[in-house]
């Protein structure tokens, strides 16, 4: 069930008539408690804290509401268009989600992170339409906000300035992220080669 239905169909185009719709947008927004938690849990500090409330409340009105079941993937790695994944990505409302993947070394998933209310997942796809990187299953009972490409798309053509914000904060978003993974990189490095030197003093080279 949708927060709210995506306005699609045929538009005039004039900047009143932009106006007119987004005003009705968010009204609609307003008088919808969950909207309006949604919309607050996307500025949070682990999701999009770069938007505005009118931002947010604008990008809610695009987005739908997903209940799913505990055990339930909501997101599967490998998984992307051609799976019938449309690189969607999900803002949590309620519940908890478990964050795993299976790397080339490992036969069992490990455990990347665990999602509460207000942590977005799925964004790379959304941004890349590429496979999945890892799966994210429900571990409680979970209601997330889901903003599908098709929804996104109408979000560029209806509202083209809050869409710029809204790719320019997930941007951001993914590329503190990778600044994070760099650093953790540089860190794993660092240890092993550590390792190795500690391994040399204790078992010299005999040849």
């Amino acid at each position: 069930m949708a927060l709210l239905h995506t306005l699609f169909g045929s538009r005039d185009d004039t900047a009143s008539e932009r106006k007119r719709r987004s005003v009705a947008l968010r009204e609609r927004v307003s008088a919808s408690g969950t909207a309006l938690h949604a919309a607050y849990l996307l500025r949070s500090s682990t999701a999009l804290i770069q938007l505005s409330e009118e931002e947010a409340l604008t990008v809610v009105g695009y987005m739908q509401l997903r209940h799913c079941a505990e055990g339930e993937a909501i997101i599967r790695q490998g998984d992307s268009g051609g799976s019938g994944d449309d690189g969607f990505m999900a803002l949590v409302v309620e519940g908890e989600v478990t964050v795993e993947a299976v790397s080339v070394s490992r036969t069992s998933p490990l455990t990347i992170n665990v999602l509460g209310p207000g942590h977005l997942m799925g964004e790379m796809s959304l941004m890349d339409g590429a496979a999945r990187s890892a799966t994210c299953t429900a571990s409680t009972e979970v209601r997330c906000a889901v903003l599908t490409r098709e929804a996104l798309e109408a979000l560029m053509a209806e509202e083209p300035a809050t869409a710029s914000k809204l790719l320019s904060a997930v941007a951001l978003r993914l590329s503190r992220r990778l600044r994070e993974a760099d650093s953790k990189l540089q860190l794993y490095s660092q240890l092993v080669l550590s390792m190795q030197q500690e391994i040399n003093r204790l078992v010299p080279d005999e040849s």
